[in-house]
């Protein structure tokens, strides 16, 4: 939920917006006043909604809305009777809300185009469900994502977000205030900024500790030390130490991943040597609510100030700005400990550190006995309601083999696995066969009469080339003819592909281009109904051959070529559906499988089982860069960004400009742009085994003339190699560079150019 608070003309509250997502196949239950506005949208234009009214007593009663017809739903039973895991989670939703049984027989039923915005007359709740059936991996009909935007009148209080579960105590700290309160081992704090732009000071003492007249506290400088980052976040790096270097808290959930660490407190000589002189300050406000606890005063306090935005500059110097905190976001601790803690709400209003305008701070406090996932929020756009990380339909089965996960577009993945690690993982890939879950990778359904049309102008590859069962992989540009993103284009049948990528914004430029240009088309995010694992190395076609069942009309494993795909079932003819594509992203014979997420268990089981006689592996996101790298294979936001191309990026072979003579996005300014000028992608052999990285710049004497994009250090070429940009006039196989490093002077690594991929150039391996 996000919450946005608009003023009357008088500057008071007056409204307050507050945003909701319902995801596909979810519902929402919203309690409603006279004079609240609630308007519903679909994310992709094709979404209805299902609406259960029910009056103050809890008794449905339709006629509240006025103007509509009740009927008996068929999308809410439909899903419900499918004993899908979605199906059972709306079932356990509805009985929580206590929504009665015939409530069913009269639900208000909204298309896509009718979905409703009105004004609430009596108190009512309504129950919006967004419903729809599982996936099939041949389908493309799916319950995609509703967004709820409910204008009401609230107390300023009330003004935070439902809280995550029954709080032990709800805690207001008044702008430019402190206050104390204690937690007991196992407890749940919940920090939240009320209306966004707020910064809150934090302090935590060892209670048994300060019992004894000792100050054992949180340690900024040590955390820093043991987790390697500027700051905590949910994950492996998730842990506060004090000064004795044991754990304090943990953070499990942050919705917004921009905070301080390295400034004290603001205290009274930082508004003095400003000339504010008397100006309040957390320093002051901390002293003052520690005092009954015989905490003696200071000058200043070390703290973590949640939601404060510090940056380093590369100069030496520590920016602010003006925090990225929306109203309503948060962070999550758990105490390790009893605590005693302390939160201030800052009331520096001399510059941008809490937006000019000092707010309130709400503390939750939660039982030890519950229990919330790791999350790390993130939003496709600035404006929308933050989302939280996933855990992928294979999780039960990685999480039982490592606890290393790290956050990745959303979801968590594994980096490398107890028992095997990445250079052992890394080996079975090459020598045997090893598994991936490669989930957090975007789908979307691309439908419609103008399906083909539309593709030939997104993608730069010639769409109508493409054969149904075939894919093809390309790249996305915009106008400048930067990359917006990579990926594999499916044809489903002659009106039907489906997109997989990196980067879920690619959903929202392909609707807005549609849009755009009148095609008749529908794009639909179908991610979260089709999980997949990537099968490689050279034992992956005999394993999945001999659990993998094909009608006669798709091929077989055995059978199916480089970049096709096929339709089968892990099981014989009743078993469980899947797609088998003949790709990956490790430059060896591989394969990826795709299911619904609800038989994501039993496929991982089927293919752990099977690859045993071969000795399988899991493959982790550290052995998988070790492979990419070698493959010469591209990666976002290191290969390839918005600003460079697909040729700089070192695919040019996706951009056909000769037998391709229809338009796309980008043609044009690759069109204007000399061969002869652009930057080239090439490989480095690294004289030394010492570490490069991706941003160390490369240079030709004292000039730089390229950038190093990723690097590794490659067991099969014994040595340290890196993947590089580099002016076109040093990209010459043979040609000698160095590689700078420190400030680029004071250390050099040799280097020489070579042609890219750097393990199996002729892709004999992959293509076998």
């Amino acid at each position: 939920m996000k919450t946005v608070r608009y003023m009357n003309k008088a500057g008071e509250d007056d409204l307050i917006l507050r945003q909701y997502r319902i995801a596909g196949q979810g519902a929402l239950r919203l309690e409603l006043q006279p004079g609240d506005r609630l308007v519903v949208k679909s994310v992709d234009g094709e979404q209805g909604c299902e609406v259960i009214v029910l009056n103050e007593a809890g008794n449905s009663s339709p006629e509240l809305l006025d103007g509509c017809v009740p009927v008996a739903s068929v999308s809410i039973k439909a899903q419900i009777a499918e004993c899908s895991v979605a199906g059972k989670r709306l079932e356990t939703l509805l009985g929580h809300w206590k929504v009665p049984d015939h409530a069913l027989q009269e639900v208000v039923s909204f298309t896509a185009l009718d979905l409703p915005a009105m004004t609430v007359k009596q108190p009512m709740v309504l129950i919006l469900v967004a419903a729809g059936e599982n996936m099939g991996v041949e389908q493309h009909s799916l319950a995609s994502e509703l967004c709820v935007e409910h204008f009401c009148v609230k107390k300023a209080w009330e003004d935070v977000p439902e809280p995550l579960a029954v709080p032990v105590k709800d805690i207001r700290i008044p702008h430019s205030t402190a206050t104390t309160y204690e937690v007991k081992a196992g407890e749940w704090i919940q920090i939240i900024d009320v209306q966004g732009k707020q910064c809150s000071d934090f302090i935590a003492f060892d209670k048994a500790a300060l019992d004894n007249g000792q100050e054992v506290t949180l340690d900024a400088a040590a955390t820093r030390t043991i987790m390697g980052h500027s700051l905590p976040q949910p994950g492996l790096h998730s842990r506060f130490s004090d000064q004795n270097l044991r754990t304090m808290l943990e953070v499990y959930q942050d919705t917004v991943g921009c905070h301080d660490s390295f400034l004290l407190a603001c205290n009274v000589k930082y508004y003095e040597d400003n000339g504010y002189f008397g100006h309040i300050s957390c320093t002051e406000n901390f002293n003052l609510a520690l005092q009954k606890y015989n905490v003696s005063p200071r000058r200043s306090w070390p703290a973590i100030n949640f939601f404060f935005n510090t940056s380093s500059e590369e100069c030496g110097a520590i920016a602010a700005d003006e925090p990225w905190s929306q109203a309503g976001d948060y962070v999550l601790l758990r105490a390790s400990r009893d605590l005693i803690c302390v939160s201030s709400a800052c009331p520096d209003d001399i510059d941008s550190a809490n937006g000019w305008n000092p707010t309130d701070i709400h503390i939750r406090i939660y039982s030890s006995e519950e229990m919330f996932p790791r999350s790390i929020a993130y939003r496709t756009t600035p404006e929308e309601v933050s989302r939280m990380t996933k855990q992928t339909g294979f999780h039960s089965r990685t999480s039982a083999l490592t606890q290393r996960f790290s956050e990745y577009r959303g979801y968590w993945v594994a980096t490398q696995y107890e028992g095997w690690g990445p250079r052992a993982e890394y080996l079975a890939c090459r020598e045997r066969v090893a598994m991936l879950d490669l989930t957090p990778l975007r789908k979307f359904e691309i439908v419609g009469p103008d399906a083909e049309a539309f593709m030939q102008l997104a993608i730069t590859r010639n769409v109508r080339r493409v054969s149904v069962g075939e894919i093809v992989y390309s790249a996305i540009c915009h106008e400048t003819g930067g990359m917006i993103d990579d990926g594999t284009l499916f044809r489903m049948s002659e009106q039907a592909f489906r997109w997989v990528c990196g980067d879920p914004y690619t959903g929202i430029w392909l609707r807005d281009l549609a849009v755009k240009h009148n095609y008749r088309v529908s794009v639909r995010d179908s991610s979260d109904q089709l999980h997949n694992l990537a099968v490689q190395g050279p034992d992956s076609r005999a394993l999945l051959a001999s659990i993998i069942w094909t009608p006669e009309w798709h091929p077989e494993v055995e059978k199916l070529r480089w970049f096709h795909f096929t339709i089968g079932r892990i099981g014989g003819p009743d078993g469980v559906p899947v797609m088998i594509s003949r790709t990956g992203y490790t430059g060896e014979l591989g394969f990826e499988v795709w299911c619904h997420p609800d038989t994501a268990e039993t496929v991982w089981d089927a293919i752990w089982e099977a690859g045993q006689p071969y000795e399988i592996a899991p493959l982790g996101f550290d052995a998988l860069d070790m492979l990419r790298i070698e493959a010469g294979l591209i990666f976002a936001e290191h290969e390839f960004c918005p600003e460079t191309n697909p040729y700089e990026a070192g695919i040019g072979f996706t951009v056909p400009m000769k037998s391709k003579e229809e338009d796309f996005i980008g043609r044009a300014a690759m069109a204007r742009q000399s061969m002869e000028s652009r930057h080239k992608l090439v490989g480095l052999f690294m004289d030394t085994d010492e570490p490069v990285a991706h941003g160390d710049q490369v240079y030709n004497g004292r000039f730089p003339v390229g950038v190093v994009t990723s690097a590794t250090v490659s067991p099969v070429m014994k040595k340290t190699i890196a993947m590089c940009r580099v002016a076109p006039d040093f990209a010459a196989p043979g040609t000698r560079l160095e590689v700078g490093q420190l400030d680029g002077y004071k250390k050099r690594l040799g280097a020489e150019v070579t042609s890219l991929p750097f393990y199996d150039p002729e892709r004999i391996r992959v293509r076998g």
